[in-house]
Formats: C-alpha cells, structure tokens, sequence
C-alpha cells in the first residue's frame, strides 16, 4: 500500500475513534451535567448550564433548547423570557421544511443528523407552558390565543392520523386546560364545549389507552357552565350520566388553581435487534426476527434495491426506546381553611410518551431497516474494491448506526390539578406530598386572592424513583 493511502487510512481511523466517543452517547449523557442539576432541583446552576452552549439555539437540537430553556426560566419566575423562548420554540415547529438532502443523509448515517422536529404531545405542551405564563402574569387574553393554537394542534393531529392506528390524537388536558381558561376569561360558552371535548377525550382516549379517568373537578365544571348557559337537557344528561346531583352555589371570594408537575418524564435510549432477510417472489423482501414476533414485509419489485439486497441474509438496527423514571410522590393535596383538596391526574406524560412511541414503531423499523441494508450493501461494495476501506466503512457504519435519543427531558413524569375556592385576601395553604412509605412533605404557599378572580400556580417536584 502506498504511504498516502496509509497516511489517508490513519486520518480515516482518527476519525472514526473521536465518532466512538462522541457518537455512542445518548441525548441525555451527552448534557448530564444539566439534567443532574435540574433533577436536583438546582435551577439556577442548571440555567447556567444551558447558557454555556451559545450555539445551542443554532444548531439541530435548537427547539429542545428553546424548551428546556423555557421550563427553567418558568421555574425562576422569569414568566416574560419563559415565554420568548417557548414562542421561538413554536414558531420553529411551525416553519421548518423538510431539507430532502439531509433527509437522504440520515438514511445513510442516523437520524439525529436531522433537526429535531419534536413529539406531537411535546409540541402541545409548549402552549400548556406559555399559558399558564401569561396567566401568571395577569395576561388571559394571551393566554387565550395559546388555547386557540392548541385547538389547531389538536385539528392537525386528527387530520395526520386520521386513517391510522395512533392512540395520541387529541388531548384531553389540553381540552380541559381551554375550557379553564375560557371560563376564567367569562367566556361560559367557549368553556362549555372545551369541556365537553375534553371530558370525550378522557372517557374514549385517556382512559382506555393511558390509564386516566375524567377528573371529578372536570364533570362539576361542566355541570356548572351547562347550567350557567341555560343547557337544561345537557345538565339533566350529565347528571344521570356522572350520579351527581348539581347544586349551584353562587361563589364568595375568588379561587385558585393549582397545577402539580410531578417528577421526571421519560428518558430515551436505543436498543439494538437482529433481522434475519427472507428473500420472496416478485422482489418482496421480509425481515423476520422470531423472538420479537416482528416481521416486516417490503416490496422492492420496482426498484434497484431488490438487488442491491439479493445477497444480504442478516442485519441488526438500533431503534429508540423510553426508559421510565418513576414518580416518589404517588399523591398529594391541598389543605386551606380546614378543607382538603387532593390532586386529580390530568395528565400522565409517561405513558403517552410510551404509547406514541409504540405507535410509530413500524415506521422506525420501517426506515431503520432501510438504513442498515444500504449500509451493509455499500460496505461490501467498498470491500470487494479494497479490504481496508471495507474494514474501515464497517466500523463507520457501526458507529453511525444508533437511534435518535432526543427529547424533552425536563418535563413531568404527569400533570395533576386542583380547584379551591377560597375568601378574598391573604391565604395560607399548604401542600402535602405522600411518598411510597406514607410519609409526608409539607410546604406552605401564601396567596393573595382577588373577589371573583381565578388565580393560577403551577409547582415540580421533581423527586424520582432511584
């Protein structure tokens, strides 16, 4: 071999050991640093964290920065900077195009050389997020703006898998949160069909696929606003439907809305799996793994790639999977005025992460599979040319094989919330969490309640389960 060729083949090897170090890392050790301070609750050095990496806001990963960025900055009461960053977040969602060149790339290396696009219920939360900033900030009509957006959301969602079998098409605390905030804003009517839509969502979709039932708070507001409305035969339906008698009481004071973040969602990770190619008539191919129960048929009658495959008997892919971190508090309430309020679960961001994940499986093993074969078809093309570069292109396609890890990691393991009426003035209310042995952490909150006025708090723990 000529001494520029070696030379060439050294850089090649360089190369590829700074890609092994660099390019095995999930999304979440790649910026451990932060999620450690974050988990612990330390805000400030975790927003310090974040600000180390300026061109975090430029690069592929930008929208997981505009929302962790976003989180953290609501959780130091900077409401205003949350929300510029939250808005940045959106309106990428909303303007990035497909690139179709970096879209053939990522079948050649991975799919994290691509910009992250985000979850369907990850680009809903952004508008939970923002409203309930503007909300804090004594800004409803913003808030309401928030609500129409995730009213378009949810629309675009029913149109993109309207023929398909993905169980996240609506949601339900989305639904809920709108009619909350429309009713706050004396818009009763607007409440009323939020209300309603959010309660069929819980009853057809959440209970059924995520384990969560209709909060008792959601069936007596819509009770109220039926009967504020004049809706006699809807009030008479939900009373029989719910076994609850509804009893109007004209409200003294103003109230309180309490959202409870509880712990840590989801993390991602990759897992790796064997498919043995079972060759069939026509140019069908089917990639079979027996102790998965998979299998995956692909017609390729119409294009070079049934033969470029014709010699392939085997290949392994690597997919994203959700690692669970799993909640210390389990419950928890409100005690104000000798009254106890607990937390009703409106959402459980777990499982829904869990659930799309798996809906979209086929389509990850889909384009996985894809991958892998025209990688290991280009492989043995170089070797049969030369056995280094072969070698080399092997490891190359080794490394770059891996999943894509991202995601909104500072989100709650679930969403919980209470409704507690209480008399003009100072208040003083305390929060008790229950952890798995039965004990008890108590923290008291001051605050200042308005007549007829509904003031909104919304608090994370972030303890998680070892």
């Amino acid at each position: 071999m000529h001494n520029g060729n070696k030379g060439k083949l050294k850089n090649i090897w360089f190369v590829f050991i700074i890609l092994l170090f660099l390019g095995c890392a999930s999304y979440y050790q790649r910026n451990l640093k932060f999620q450690q301070f974050f988990s612990q609750g330390k805000i400030e050095e975790a927003e310090k964290e974040l600000n180390k990496n300026k061109d975090a806001a430029k690069d592929k990963n930008r929208l997981l920065y505009f929302m962790q960025k976003g989180v953290v900055l609501q959780m130091l009461g900077k409401h205003e900077e949350s929300n510029q960053f939250f808005e940045q977040a959106y309106i990428f969602t909303e303007d990035i195009q497909k690139n179709y060149a970096a879209e053939a790339f990522s079948l050649l290396s991975n799919p994290e050389t691509l910009p992250y696009r985000g979850e369907d219920f990850e680009l809903v939360l952004i508008h939970y997020y923002k409203a309930l900033n503007f909300l804090r900030m004594g800004m409803p009509e913003e808030a309401q703006v928030e609500c129409r957006r995730i009213n378009i959301k949810l629309n675009q969602l029913n149109d993109k898998y309207g023929n398909h079998k993905n169980r996240y098409k609506r949601d339900a605390f989305a639904l809920n949160l709108m009619g909350i905030i429309f009713e706050s804003s004396g818009d009763i009517n607007s409440a009323f069909v939020s209300y309603r839509n959010a309660y069929e969502a819980y009853k057809e979709d959440y209970a059924p696929l995520f384990g969560v039932e209709p909060p008792l708070q959601l069936k007596k507001d819509l009770q109220r606003t039926a009967y504020l409305l004049g809706f006699t035969k809807e009030l008479d339906q939900y009373e029989k439907e719910f076994g609850m008698r509804y009893l109007h009481q004209t409200p003294e004071g103003g109230e309180l809305l309490f959202f409870w973040n509880n712990g840590l969602g989801p993390v991602k990770a990759e897992w790796s799996i064997n498919f043995f190619i079972v060759k069939g008539a026509g140019g069908l191919v089917t990639f079979v793994n027996e102790d998965e129960g998979f299998s995956f048929p692909f017609s390729l009658k119409n294009s070079d790639d049934a033969l470029k495959l014709k010699d392939l008997k085997a290949i392994r892919i690597t997919v994203p999977k959700y690692s669970e971190r799993s909640t210390y508090f389990r419950k928890a309430e409100l005690l104000a005025n000798n009254n106890t309020y607990p937390f009703e679960v409106a959402e459980n961001i777990n499982e829904i992460a869990f659930k799309t994940l798996q809906d979209r499986m086929i389509r990850e093993f889909a384009t996985s599979l894809l991958r892998a074969a025209l990688k290991q078809v280009a492989e043995e093309a170089v070797r049969k040319k030369n056995e280094g570069l072969g070698a080399l292109l092997s490891i190359a396609n080794a490394l770059t094989e891996k999943a894509d890890t991202r995601n909104w990691q500072t989100l709650p393991y679930s969403i919980s919330y209470a409704r507690v009426p209480l008399p003009e003035g100072k208040n003083s209310i305390d929060l008790k969490c229950y952890s798995p042995h039965g004990s008890e952490i108590v923290e008291t909150f001051e605050f200042d309640i308005k007549s007829k006025k509904t003031l909104y708090f919304m608090y994370h723990t972030m303890e998680s389960m070892p």
